[in-house]
């Protein structure tokens, strides 16, 4: 069977550009990327599938399979992660971000620490098992769109995949262990008036006011979860709401018709997001039910839901045991809770540092490389038994 370089494979992938964005200006598509890393898996001895994921043919998911066909759902483990990445500021960078470049013992490129660097050296030690018998599966499972929606496991966890009974995503941890995250969801408000001319109040119906009353019934419900027994492992220990963006009103001297308001939502495990929805909806519709304003909702973001592994699944003991980190818990959130519906238990640890995700000279530190491996290696020898 061929060596899968792991260098050569994240310097192949940095230099594809795999952008997701709301912006349709920036979005690009990953199947390029996918292709390249699927004909690498496929000559190194993996069974690839490579599935196009909502109406673009450019957006895909990449499942590479070594092992024993089968018995997904009983053993074997998973190396996930996604290989799109966020826009970037090209006047922040001191080097082309698309040029996988060495300095100060760093790899700088984008996307190296989230999460490109990861997969690469997942597939290069997956790939040292290709030529071995497994007892259970070993598979690397690589989404598209995590950046922007999370389509690529949405997609995985609307149609099922039996890849394996453990799994790690790579996100960037600075190789400790995580558990549990919290979900998210977005929701737009908007209050809806009639336009008139400031000179009366009586000409229309103001939707800043309206929206100024629906504030306040979310504040409360954002007041109310803050209050909820702390789960003390988070590092805010309680659910979180920020107000993103307002917008209303085109004129000082005009009533203003529209407005309208953004959240975010980040809730423990344990909550779920269609309750807490409804939850802020009612609140505010009965907030607003006697003023002359209507108010819309619509979800900015459906959301994704929070993760929580057991502390004693063998994944997790596992992972605790060979980073020399217990599994702790973190306020953002990540593709676990899809993989979680799956059937699988589910810890992220990755090499790289989340505080240089999203931002400009991106890297991913060579003292970390050899840590990973050693870890994944133990990891594919404890659940997956290579003769």
């Amino acid at each position: 069977m061929a060596v899968l370089n792991w260098r050569d494979t994240l310097e192949e992938l940095v230099a594809e550009p795999t952008i997701s964005s709301d912006d349709p200006t920036l979005d690009r598509g990953n199947r390029r990327a996918a292709e390249m890393l699927a004909a690498r898996l496929d000559h190194a001895g993996f069974d690839c599938d490579i599935r196009p994921i909502g109406e673009r043919d450019d957006k895909v998911n990449l499942i590479a399979r070594l092992g024993p066909p089968g018995h997904g759902s009983e053993s074997g483990l998973v190396f996930a992660g996604h290989i799109d990445t966020v826009p970037y500021d090209d006047t922040g960078w001191d080097s082309d971000p698309f040029t996988l470049s060495e300095r100060d013992n760093r790899l700088y490129g984008l996307g190296t620490t989230d999460m490109k660097g990861f997969v690469a050296l997942a597939a290069g030690v997956a790939a040292e098992y290709a030529g071995h018998t497994l007892e259970a599966p070993l598979s690397l499972v690589l989404t598209a769109d995590e950046e922007c929606g999370m389509d690529g496991a949405r997609a995985l966890a609307d149609t099922g995949i039996a890849a394996g009974r453990y799994c790690v995503i790579g996100e960037p941890t600075s190789l400790v262990p995580i558990r549990q995250h919290k979900g998210i969801f977005m929701e737009t408000i908007e209050t809806v008036g009639a336009s008139g001319h400031s000179s009366n109040p009586a000409y229309g119906a103001n939707a800043i006011e309206a929206m100024h009353t629906a504030i306040g019934a979310i504040r409360a419900l954002r007041d109310e979860l803050a209050e909820r027994a702390p789960a003390k492992e988070f590092p805010v220990p309680h659910a979180t709401l920020n107000l993103g963006t307002v917008r209303g009103g085109d004129a000082a001297n005009r009533i203003p018709a529209r407005c309208r308001l953004d959240i975010d939502l980040r809730f423990l495990p344990g909550d779920s997001i269609n309750d807490l929805r409804e939850a802020l909806r009612s609140r505010v519709r009965a907030a607003l039910a006697p003023s002359d304003c209507s108010v819309r909702f619509s979800a900015l973001f459906a959301g994704t839901p929070a993760l929580e592994t057991p502390p004693d699944s063998p994944i997790v003991t596992a992972c605790e045991e060979l980073t020399g980190h217990e599994a702790t818990a973190v306020d953002f959130g990540t593709e676990g809770a899809f993989y979680h519906a799956i059937g699988m238990d589910t810890v992220i640890l990755g090499p790289g540092d989340i505080a240089l995700a999203h931002q400009p000279n991106e890297y991913l530190a060579l003292s970390r490389i050899a840590p990973m491996q050693s870890i994944l290696r133990e990891l594919v020898h404890r659940f997956c038994r290579p003769a």
